[in-house]
């Protein structure tokens, strides 16, 4: 698979500029991401949960945590199915080639909207008309490194480093705005295991994920990524951003 399936840079692409300085690119780095982005484009289906911690400046100008258990499973370029639990309560996204469906379980209600019909597009539609935010990352884009290339100015291999009993490679990219610290996994397969950003001009708040269980090509029934309406589920209307 060669498109990319989910889209994190929608959601920092505000963040992503930097000045025009030289660069400091590292070879050993932009090895790994590269490894690392073939096997994930060859990927035809996948599952794989992320655990996730968001920090949010409160008023008295204090970091807060949101924490957050993700799920996340698609299979081709059109189907995607993503469960979340945690600190705002649970909902989920089904995506089925021709519908999205956005379902909050905590108020038992739902949106269903006609959607493009491949899964980078969707979710390109559903984040720019309605705002919704997908996990994962430009992890699964097969141009990530060019993207990293682009947007930042410092990309160091810092070494290898071991979280939760795996061997991981540790990679950071930085700009004027952000730095994007990356551990690659060394087991069989070169996977993404834990990311942090932190927005340097927003008090160092800090956006971070750990990936595991890690399910490669697995045989995914289509019937899953259809929405099955909840018993007295409430069927909403959103409005588009202006």
């Amino acid at each position: 698979m060669k498109k990319p399936l989910f889209l994190l840079s929608i959601l920092l692409s505000s963040y992503l500029s930097f000045s025009q300085t030289d660069k400091t690119i590292d070879s050993t780095a932009v090895f790994v991401l590269d490894k690392m982005s073939d096997i994930i484009g060859d990927l035809t289906s996948v599952t794989f949960d992320i655990n996730t911690s968001v920090d949010k400046v409160s008023a008295s100008n204090n970091l807060i945590k949101s924490y957050s258990k993700t799920t996340v499973t698609f299979s081709g370029p059109d189907k995607l199915l993503v469960r979340t639990d945690g600190s705002r309560g649970q909902s989920g996204f089904w995506y089925d080639g021709e519908y999205f469906t956005y379902y909050n379980y905590d108020e038992n209600n739902y949106v269903t909207l006609e959607a493009p019909n491949t899964t980078l597009e969707m979710i390109d539609q559903m984040h720019l008309d309605f705002d919704f935010t997908f996990p994962a990352a430009d992890f699964f884009y097969p141009n990530f490194t060019d993207d990293v290339l682009e947007h930042f100015n410092t990309i160091k291999f810092l070494g290898k480093t071991t979280i939760d009993n795996e061997e991981c490679y540790h990679i950071l990219a930085s700009n004027d705005n952000i730095d994007v610290q990356i551990w690659v996994s060394n087991k069989t397969y070169l996977l993404p295991k834990h990311f942090v950003i932190t927005y340097k001009k927003e008090s160092n708040r800090q956006y971070e994920s750990t990936f595991s269980n890690w399910s490669l090509n697995p045989d995914v029934p289509d019937r899953v990524f259809h929405f099955l309406t909840p018993p007295t589920a409430k069927l909403i209307n959103i409005l588009k951003k202006s």
